[in-house]
């Protein structure tokens, strides 16, 4: 019966339904004692179905004595829904394809592969660094003063989440800190829809997350770390 109601009928169509075809021809009231339904709930599903083209009936003695029609109808019916159904997809896949974002994820490895990723960076409007390594200014030491410098220039601002009072004096940037204990080579950059995690080991490596709700989960979660994050 469930395979009927994904069809599309309800309830009493497919009770009635399946009725009529164990039955075979039938008066109303032989279908309501198959069903256990109201006889006037019969008629009135009957014609449900008469409208569906799944019952059919002749009129004997000024009876109808109904019948189920040839299972196939209900292949048809669900051919018929989709046909109605496909103009009306095509037209809403054609917004789909153009609003929806499209998800990404890159591996960036080694010094070049990294300053990839922070000339991206300067297209934001602001940078989030949950993490921050003094790793980092080893690893791109000379980089890092023309990426700092650069970003001033385009008066991108920073908020940082650091361990190490090594992290400091950094142009446009409001720093806080967490215990010492807390210091790690990985440190996470949320910009605009776009998280990059970043390893800062001898050969530094970088995975670049394109989605806004990994991004907005991250940038949540920074939100609450800078409340308990100290000057």
């Amino acid at each position: 019966m469930e395979e009927l109601k994904q069809a599309g009928l309800t309830e009493n169509e497919s009770k009635v339904y399946l009725g009529l075809i164990e039955l075979g021809p039938s008066l109303a009231g032989g279908v309501a004692r198959k069903t256990g339904l109201h006889r006037r709930t019969v008629y009135d599903t009957t014609e449900m179905l008469i409208q569906k083209g799944l019952v059919g009936y002749i009129l004997k003695n000024n009876r109808r004595i109904f019948q189920a029609s040839n299972p196939n109808r209900l292949i048809e019916i669900i051919q018929e829904k989709q046909n109605l159904l496909l103009p009306f997809v095509e037209s809403i896949q054609q917004k789909y394809n153009s609003t929806k974002e499209k998800e990404e994820t890159n591996f960036y490895k080694g010094k070049e592969g990294l300053k990839t990723v922070f000339e991206e960076q300067l297209d934001s409007k602001e940078i989030l660094i949950l993490g921050a390594s003094p790793k980092a200014y080893e690893i791109l030491q000379f980089y890092f003063k023309w990426y700092d410098k650069t970003r001033k220039q385009k008066k991108i601002k920073s908020r940082i989440i650091a361990s190490d009072k090594k992290i400091s004096n950094i142009p446009l940037a409001e720093i806080k800190y967490l215990p010492e204990k807390y210091t790690s080579p990985v440190s996470v950059n949320i910009y605009e829809n776009k998280t990059a995690i970043i390893v800062w080991a001898k050969d530094p490596i970088a995975i670049v997350i394109k989605n806004k709700e990994i991004a907005d989960a991250y940038r949540s979660y920074f939100e609450l770390m800078w409340k308990i994050a100290r000057k």
